[in-house]
């Protein structure tokens, strides 16, 4: 079985300064990882590398593959990427919704890889796959939302909605950037169960990025950390220290460090790791 990602000598310069810095991962199918970093590490850019979104500098011998498909190889996309994409389900930290629309419409473009394209333009839908959406929408909690405009619906609700669409989308990954990073506590604790649950319950692959390793130690078992572009970490969760933490961090550490009192009374509930110690080799 191929790892759900893989990542191999990944660079990215900005401007002549070290976005990424050799990259090499691999996150088994199933796995729930944390990505996390101070402000400016890399989690979002690589994220981006991975769903093909951006090219890796062509002078570095980079390959990325997710599910054993090319994504990027030396800094060109894979002319099939398109199709590689419709397994990857992007959840950002701002949403990506089209507020004017109404919340099902947006749920609803999950379909459109696989609907006829005299289809998608009027966005015309089948009951099948009205049904389909509005069964999403149930699975994180928003049912009763589903015509309402999306931009009267709060953050959390908004997010939970971007979840959806991954779900209408039938992903087998899932890429979190910062998903709860722009939420009040109680609706960043809901999302990252949906997000938690959907891992557990279907093996869906999750690679989220976080702010705050509190989140991590709660809900991932392994953990990828950057610093400056580098993986300086990648390991246990739950052996990542305060200790540990500022060895690596320096003073950047107390920006990672700070526990959400959200988290504090939420139990744990580790994903599914089923290869975890080949992961780490």
């Amino acid at each position: 079985m191929p790892p759900a990602i893989s990542v191999t000598g990944l660079s990215k310069t900005f401007n002549g300064k070290w976005a990424l810095n050799d990259i090499n991962l691999n996150i088994a199918q199933g796995e729930f990882v944390a990505l996390i970093g101070a402000s400016g590490s890399g989690k979002s850019t690589l994220l981006r590398h991975i769903s093909g979104f951006l090219a890796a500098d062509q002078d570095c011998p980079s390959l990325i593959t997710v599910l054993g498909r090319p994504v990027q190889r030396q800094g060109r996309i894979d002319r099939e990427v398109r199709a590689v994409r419709a397994g990857i389900g992007f959840v950002f930290q701002q949403f990506n919704l089209a507020g004017r629309l109404p919340l099902i419409t947006n749920v609803l473009t999950g379909l459109l890889h696989r609907v006829p394209w005299w289809r998608s333009l009027p966005g015309w839908f089948t009951q099948r796959e009205m049904a389909e959406g509005f069964s999403a929408l149930a699975r994180v909690g928003i049912a009763d939302c589903a015509w309402q405009r999306t931009s009267t619906l709060s953050g959390g609700q908004q997010q939970r909605a971007a979840i959806a669409r991954s779900l209408v989308q039938r992903v087998k990954i899932i890429l979190a950037d910062e998903p709860i990073a722009s939420l009040d506590p109680e609706s960043a604790r809901n999302v990252m169960e949906i997000i938690s649950g959907i891992n557990r319950e279907q093996g869906v692959t999750v690679l989220v990025s976080l702010h705050q390793v509190e989140v991590a130690l709660r809900y991932c078992l392994r953990t990828v950390a950057l610093h400056h572009g580098r993986v300086v970490y990648d390991g246990l969760s739950r052996d990542l220290s305060p200790s540990l933490l500022r060895g690596l961090y320096g003073a950047a550490a107390d920006e990672i460090l700070d526990s959400n009192a959200a988290f504090v009374s939420a139990p744990v509930k580790p994903g599914l790791v089923p290869k975890v110690a080949e992961a780490l080799g």
